[in-house]
């Protein structure tokens, strides 16, 4: 499982080729792994959400639903796509061929629901499933929304990320699980490179999300020896539910709300940046044209 880890993040960072023995270009793509140790706790919402914000400071930004077998990302986007990673797995269509484009600047890779062949990939699978993954290289970012909890489909995924985002919740069982999955990932991933990072969803204040994390963080310090980072938190909002009734993503329904800033501080945080949208080429070349216009 390491070995393809280490695989699939050299072929998203263009060192898997030869180049006639030239030093290979190296590719700027950032994967980041959304995960959870439960369902339930807003982890496609999240992961949707950075993806929408990402993409609104100029990022290439591809989604890919890889909650396998149970997909909800175009359900969270309002979205039926034609082909999911169930035609590619049957090899019914190539990688580049389900990509979608959508109207929220993200192009997302749909996931399969109700496969259980696609949830629980073999050895052969996987590798083929990996080489198919390099073709997203030419973005800057690729968010993985993983399934939750700890099967090895979502460990592989987390294994060949640049960031694994831990989601959870105030609530007990959620923060015990989140715990098991960071266990999970110190004992079975090189955490030399990975850098895991803990966000806290629906928090009813600044200092609730500061003590849940504080309990996870200095647990797995004590009895892992592991560093987690506290990446932010996502205040409790009606229009997180108000989005996911409609089908829109909530970052896109209600750019203003508590929750939509909460992500914007998380995406800066993220890329050590202070975020502005509007920042990338594609927006300079509109203000452009509409000063002129």
């Amino acid at each position: 499982m390491q070995d393809q880890a280490e695989q699939l993040r050299q072929m998203m960072r263009g060192r898997g080729g030869g180049n006639n023995g030239a030093a290979p270009v190296r590719n700027r793509t950032r994967i980041i792994a959304v995960s959870s140790g439960k369902g339930g706790v807003g982890k496609t919402n999240i992961s949707t959400a950075l993806a929408i914000a990402y993409a609104k400071i100029g990022k290439k930004v591809i989604l890919l639903d890889a909650d396998l077998g149970l997909a909800n990302v175009n359900v969270v986007m309002g979205i039926i796509p034609k082909y999911n990673l169930y035609h590619l797995m049957e090899r019914q269509r190539s990688i580049k061929e389900i990509i979608l484009d959508t109207e929220y600047g993200v192009k997302i890779v749909a996931g399969a629901s109700g496969f259980s062949k696609i949830a629980n990939l073999g050895e052969e699978e996987r590798e083929y499933f990996i080489e198919e993954m390099s073709q997203l290289s030419n973005a800057d970012i690729v968010i993985v929304d993983t399934g939750a909890g700890v099967s090895d489909n979502v460990i592989s995924f987390i294994s060949a990320a640049d960031d694994a985002v831990i989601v959870t919740t105030p609530e007990p069982t959620a923060i015990t699980d989140a715990y098991s999955i960071i266990k999970i990932i110190a004992g079975e991933v090189d955490n030399s490179r990975l850098s895991i990072k803990l966000l806290v969803n629906r928090v009813q204040s600044v200092k609730q999300g500061k003590d849940v994390a504080g309990k996870i963080i200095g647990i797995a310090g004590q009895f892992l020896n592991l560093k987690v980072d506290y990446l932010g938190y996502v205040m409790e909002d009606p229009a997180v539910l108000n989005a996911v009734l409609r089908q829109r993503p909530f970052f896109d329904l209600s750019p203003s709300c508590k929750a939509s800033e909460c992500i914007r501080h998380i995406v800066g945080r993220l890329e050590n940046i202070e975020y502005k949208e509007g920042s990338g080429v594609t927006s300079f070349l509109k203000r452009m044209f509409a000063k002129n216009g």
